[in-house]
């Protein structure tokens, strides 16, 4: 290859030590791919950074590190992110706002590990920061979509994809009753204000999670900035009574725990009662300083202290779940209702949870939302269905509602050992077969944006179910994701975020009404509004005035 023109590539990936060693077979074998794909286009590509002896991996794993890789790099270059792990944005995001050669994004076909989240994820990041980009992604580096584009990069700095299934949202599109309900939600919003309480901001490095407080004041919202250590505290400050109470409620309400012996490998009952003192303490905190909403960071640093609080996460978003009376026992706090939680203190999650409680409590619709991780998708293999059927997947914050048979259809099993060192349960369960809105809050040019669009939770055999689990992450929740008049490209090219948001409706009538309501409260407060894909009987946006 003496002639061949040079690409470099870096390689981002988590702080986690137990996490980049274990992955690292993978991200090789992607590299590989990568590297036979590009040669006969008469291209080398070159490692920015070597593999690290003592690690035993070659990923950037540090801010630090990734800076000192781009002083030592042609900021001219033409630059691959090559991603198949879950990766820490900011390990390589400063280096690439002052990259002014070609960057391309690119991410393995793989459920195994969450490659595809961390490369959408660094994605939305870069359209935060302005940074220009182009992505691309493939099951094996070889099919015609892959290679044209990857042609194209090459040749020219870009690539591009069709996305003309968004569309900007007007709501002349929506009856006068319905544009004056979002008008009043969005008014008593602003004057009446909300909180979102912050255990720390910027969880694993997702720049794109944090919004601006210039960007969320206008809306009526803002931020109690709350620490983690104090939640670590006062979790310690929780009698065993009131725990085992929580745990109780848990056994009668049909939940499962998956209980075994050994803490290192295995969920103990220790573990979950100290989530269940974490859950205690995570509401208290919240009725002190009359939060809306909260977000637990979690990683890092409550990794290191208490078991994982993706149990606390998912009840707290619950309606159903176990009531926590005030430190004097006169109040039960936030009763039968959720006190939404963002998961990994995503900002732009908690902000549109708080939109869709709104929202959905004025329809009277199911209030209980979760973001998950665009995890991965595939085709279901059982042939049971012809739709591209997606894997929403998150660590375990799912509310039971949306699991099929409740608290009863849920189980708790041991949080990964590579991930969750001190353990914890997660809310696993299968989400119910339903009609959902899917949406995600982000910013470009710096405002707030918003894509919805409309879909559903399909159910599929339980061996297809399995396979999927045992593709990803099987002590998680999921939800098998159809979203309607969206292809799978067509998302990836779009979506800026790792994570994505969803609801259920009671059917697909009023998914579109609380779909349109939510669009014209978000515009009423200044978000700009993107209508993605179709309506479930394939009609287009514009005709839900006269349909």
């Amino acid at each position: 290859m003496a002639n061949a023109k040079q690409v470099f590539l870096v390689a981002s990936g988590d702080l986690r030590l137990s996490a980049n060693r274990v992955c690292w077979p993978a991200q090789q074998a992607m590299e590989k791919q990568l590297e036979e794909a590009i040669a006969p286009l008469g291209y080398e590509l070159v490692r920015a950074h070597a593999y690290d002896e003592d690690a035993k991996h070659g990923f950037i794993a540090s801010q630090r590190q990734g800076l000192d890789v781009f002083q030592s790099l042609d900021p001219d270059a033409p630059l691959i992110v090559a991603e198949a792990v879950w990766q820490y944005s900011h390990h390589v995001l400063p280096g690439l706002t002052t990259h002014r050669g070609p960057i391309l994004t690119v991410a393995n076909w793989s459920g195994q590990w969450p490659g595809l989240v961390g490369m959408l994820n660094l994605n939305g990041s870069l359209t935060k920061a302005g940074v220009g980009y182009s992505t691309l992604w493939s099951e094996n580096f070889t099919d015609d979509y892959f290679l044209s584009r990857m042609r194209q990069w090459l040749e020219t700095g870009k690539c591009e994809h069709l996305t003309e299934h968004v569309g900007p949202f007007s709501q002349s599109l929506l009856p006068d009753e319905l544009r004056a309900m979002g008008a009043e939600l969005a008014a008593t919003l602003v004057r009446d204000k909300a909180i979102m309480g912050i255990f720390d901001e910027g969880c694993m490095g997702m720049f794109n999670a944090i919004i601006p407080d210039h960007l969320l004041n206008p809306l009526g919202v803002f931020k109690e900035r709350l620490s983690q250590s104090a939640l670590y505290y006062e979790t310690t400050q929780v009698s065993d009574e009131e725990a085992t109470q929580v745990f109780e409620w848990y056994k009668k309400s049909g939940f499962q725990f998956h209980f075994g012996e050994k803490e290192e490998e295995d969920l103990t009952e220790q573990q979950v009662l100290l989530q269940c003192k974490m859950y205690i303490a995570a509401l208290r905190i919240a009725d002190d300083f009359g939060c809306d909403t909260i977000g637990i960071q979690y990683q890092q640093g409550l990794k290191d202290l208490l078991p994982a609080s993706d149990l606390v996460e998912g009840t707290l978003n619950s309606s159903e779940r176990p009531p926590v009376k005030s430190r004097d026992g006169s109040r039960e706090l936030y009763p039968g209702k959720p006190l939404p939680h963002f998961n990994e203190v995503d900002e732009c999650a908690g902000l549109d949870a708080l939109l869709i409680q709104r929202v959905h409590a004025k329809l009277d619709q199911p209030i209980e939302t979760t973001l998950h991780d665009l995890r991965w998708g595939d085709w279901d293999q059982t042939k049971t269905t012809d739709e591209y059927v997606w894997v929403f997947e998150i660590s375990g914050s799912a509310p039971a509602e949306h699991h099929e048979g409740g608290w009863a259809g849920s189980e708790g099993l041991r949080q990964p050992p590579m991930f969750f060192p001190l353990g914890g349960s997660s809310l696993r369960g299968i989400a119910k077969p339903g009609e959902v809105v899917w949406s995600r809050i982000y910013i470009s040019e710096g405002c707030l944006h918003m894509d919805l669009g409309r879909g559903a939770a399909i159910e599929l055999p339980r061996e297809e179910t399995e396979r999927r689990w045992n593709s990803t992450t099987p002590q998680w929740p999921i939800m098998h994701g159809v979203t309607y008049g969206v292809s799978r490209d067509q998302m990836m090219a779009r979506h800026q975020a790792n994570h994505i948001q969803v609801v259920y409706a009671t059917d697909a009538e009023n998914a579109d009404k609380a779909l349109l309501l939510r669009a014209t409260m978000a515009e009423q407060l200044g978000i700009h509004v993107h209508l993605c894909g179709t309506r479930k009987s394939d009609g287009t946006w514009a005709e839900i005035k006269t349909a």
